[in-house]
């Protein structure tokens, strides 16, 4: 026998629960075929047999915990949820609840959302010098903003300093308006997007013009000894060997440094070798220093993310064998 029922969502905004162009709410139906939805704002109408109109609900619970906790849902945590494994989801909250990192802006909670990105966080915890090398999306220059927020919260550091090597993808930064400041801006941005994330406006400001927090690119690291501070090179595939070397060799006393990239996506020269894959091979079996691989598994972005990587492995293992 048909029946009709109401929910209202609650708890959740309803750009999140909806998604972009409607991409989760239809995601949702796809996966109730039985069932008629007629989504209008918060309230939900669902008509069919009330062993699925109960196992919408429960989705919708499912759904509104994760928001609660999380303040997001991506669509690879939504598709386990409907593929009944939402007790896999909820079971790797358990885990890794201890491994909120830190506590950002509007209830964001940060914390390590996937095995490797836990292991970073416990190898950060270990290690004084951690390399974290993984695909786009996998979450490495995020969690490792995050662990440098935590450490200057913590006052384990007096101070954070994000840096990336200036080499453009297929751009000039010469040809872009502006002083130096304001032509690196742009390139730096993905750092300052994390920061906004993890740090009130007026703190981050404040702490920017104090130089308690330096974003720069990794030609301005030369000369100096960086002691009780939190570093953290990112986009390290773009780095020469002899700058990785310049770099590594900036850290001082009590400092924390973090390298991240992907060593897939190089914008060197062809003629000239990355020193992010020259580090990882010969600093593989140094004690403190630890090498985390990130990889497809991790990647918390939409979910066309992975696919795309998927394919991109294929072309590439394609080419390897001609």
């Amino acid at each position: 026998m048909q029946i009709e029922r109401e929910i209202v969502i609650k708890k959740i905004p309803l750009v999140e629960f909806y998604g972009i162009n409607d991409a989760k709410i239809n995601f949702i139906k796809n996966h109730f075929p039985g069932l008629k939805i007629v989504a209008r704002g918060n309230l939900i109408r669902i008509k069919g047999n009330a062993e699925e109109l109960d196992s919408f609900e429960k989705t919708i619970e499912l759904i509104t915990e994760h928001y609660i906790r999380h303040q997001s849902i991506a669509e690879s945590e939504l598709e386990m949820i409907l593929k009944g494994e939402g007790d896999k989801v909820q079971a790797n909250d358990l885990i890794y609840e201890k491994d909120v990192i830190v506590h950002g802006n509007n209830g964001l909670t940060v914390r390590a959302r996937t095995p490797n990105q836990h292991r970073m966080v416990e190898s950060s915890g270990r290690n004084d010098l951690v390399f974290a090398v993984g695909p786009a999306g996998s979450g490495k220059t995020y969690t490792a903003v995050a662990l440098a927020v935590k450490a200057l919260k913590n006052k384990e550091v007096k101070k954070i300093i994000l840096t990336r090597p200036a080499v453009e993808a297929g751009e000039n930064l010469g040809f872009l308006p502006g002083d130096l400041k304001e032509k690196l801006d742009p390139y730096m941005q993905p750092l300052y997007d994390a920061l906004f994330d993890m740090l009130p406006p007026d703190k981050l400001q404040t702490y920017l013009e104090n130089k308690i927090v330096e974003i720069a690119p990794l030609a301005f690291m030369r000369g100096r000894t960086l002691n009780h501070a939190f570093v953290i090179l990112d986009e390290a595939q773009n780095a020469t060997e002899n700058q990785m070397k310049m770099f590594l060799t900036r850290m001082g006393a009590a400092a924390k440094f973090i390298v991240t990239g992907d060593i897939t996506q190089s914008d060197l020269p062809h003629h000239q070798p990355s020193g992010l894959f020259q580090a990882i091979r010969i600093f593989e079996k140094v004690e403190g220093i630890d090498i985390i691989f990130l990889n497809e598994g991790d990647v918390v972005r939409h979910k066309l993310v992975k696919r795309i990587l998927r394919i991109y492995d294929t072309v590439k293992q394609s080419k390897d064998k001609n």
